[in-house]
């Protein structure tokens, strides 16, 4: 099945989460995120280290205004460069770091709660590449269970075998290619196309319209 990875922790382990902003409570919701073209710069050739990341202007204040209205934040990026042999696991982690840093320098409150990343080449057919919903369907169980069973580890099921699966009615997801909206119907869930060269700041306002509607 090849299951995806995630940020600097083993995919099992209980995800510790912050508090959102001003004590609110999670509104059940997840804003799924793909990273290039939606939080940082596209880059034809990946961004390969942490000196390339470019954030996109507006990605940390949209950020905060989700958390701000509820919601858990989960980026959900193919990575296909570690499983093409162009660098390792440790390289995606300094990068996702830095996009990390520079949210916050944006805004203080655009913390992301969880980095899931599918390391595969496309040819190796994983089930958490997009297309493919697996990202997504861990990114959810995760958040969940942080909730729901704080301080214990995960039991992860993937597709089929994912009978007990809550609600996603406030869920979406965020992405600049067909491959992320695609992934996002076969979980179930909106997708929302942005342009990569502005990110997410170009849909937020549709997004908390959508929300308040």
């Amino acid at each position: 099945m090849l299951p995806p990875h995630r940020h600097r922790s083993a995919l099992e382990e209980p995800l510790i989460l912050s508090n959102l902003p001003g004590g609110i409570d999670w509104n059940g919701g997840i804003a799924f995120l793909d990273r290039d073209g939606v939080l940082n710069r596209w880059k034809e050739n990946y961004v390969n280290s942490p000196e390339e990341v470019e954030i996109l202007v507006g990605s940390g204040s949209a950020i905060a205004r989700l958390r701000r209205t509820g919601f858990r934040i989960c980026v959900v990026t193919n990575q296909s460069p570690i499983g093409r042999g162009l660098w390792g696991h440790e390289v995606l982690a300094q990068i996702n770091d830095k996009v990390q840093e520079l949210l916050i320098e944006e805004d203080k409150e655009a913390e992301i709660d969880i980095i899931l990343y599918s390391p595969y080449a496309p040819s190796e057919g994983s089930w958490s590449r997009k297309p493919n919903p697996g990202m997504l369907e861990a990114g959810s169980q995760i958040v969940s269970n942080a909730h729901r069973f704080p301080g214990k580890h995960n039991v992860l099921s993937f597709g089929d075998n994912w009978v007990d699966r809550s609600s996603e009615s406030n869920s979406f997801l965020v992405g600049d290619r067909q491959s992320d909206i695609m992934a996002a119907e076969r979980f179930g869930i909106k997708g929302i196309l942005c342009d990569p060269e502005s990110g997410i700041s170009s849909v937020i306002g549709k997004i908390l319209d959508l929300e308040e509607g």
